[in-house]
């Protein structure tokens, strides 16, 4: 039986993350997806959190990886989180690795206290940990003109309570702009 573990990227695992990323988003037009770079640019940025940067290790091997980096909601600076990339090696695909991983990252988000999370991605998909709209909570983006695939999750409330849920723009920090 193969096991599946799940924790915090570690410091030799970032090759391995680039790994998976690359396999998950090649195409034939680039040697290298823009999401290797964007992940290599968020860990030198102070968008990345550690403990947010999630991977599933399947049979020994890193085959999944889910990023939440930090993102501000305007006006105010209220502080959230994006969601991607997330990403499973194309040999472990469909076997449920991409939504553990996803899921081990909103309950660590949750832990941490944080209260809100952005995501750009299949509305089917996400849809079963909760997402929605963005919209309907008056979040906007650069991607808001996609519809549906802007999405929002407010968490539950950690020990610390609960604090409104902010309206207005979400801002990216700059590696997000080369996506």
């Amino acid at each position: 039986m193969t096991t599946l573990r799940l924790r915090p990227e570690g410091p030799a695992d970032a090759e391995p993350i680039r790994r998976v990323l690359a396999g998950a988003f090649a195409r034939p037009d680039l040697p290298v997806p823009p999401e290797v770079g964007l992940v290599d640019e968020l860990r030198r940025s102070d968008a990345w959190i550690p403990e947010l940067s999630m991977v599933a290790e399947y049979g020994g091997e890193i085959a999944g990886y889910a990023l939440l980096s930090r993102v501000r909601v305007n006006p105010g600076q209220f502080p959230a989180l994006a969601l991607g990339p997330v990403a499973v090696a194309p040999n472990r695909q469909r076997i449920g690795l991409g939504a553990s991983v996803v899921q081990a990252a909103l309950e660590a988000a949750t832990e941490l206290g944080e209260q809100l999370v952005v995501v750009l991605g299949d509305p089917a998909y996400y849809r079963r940990f909760g997402f929605g709209p963005a919209d309907r909570l008056g979040l906007t983006s650069p991607w808001s003109g996609l519809g549906e695939p802007w999405q929002a999750l407010v968490l539950p409330p950690s020990v610390s309570g609960e604090a409104p849920v902010p309206r207005g723009e979400v801002v990216f920090p700059p590696p997000w702009s080369r996506v």
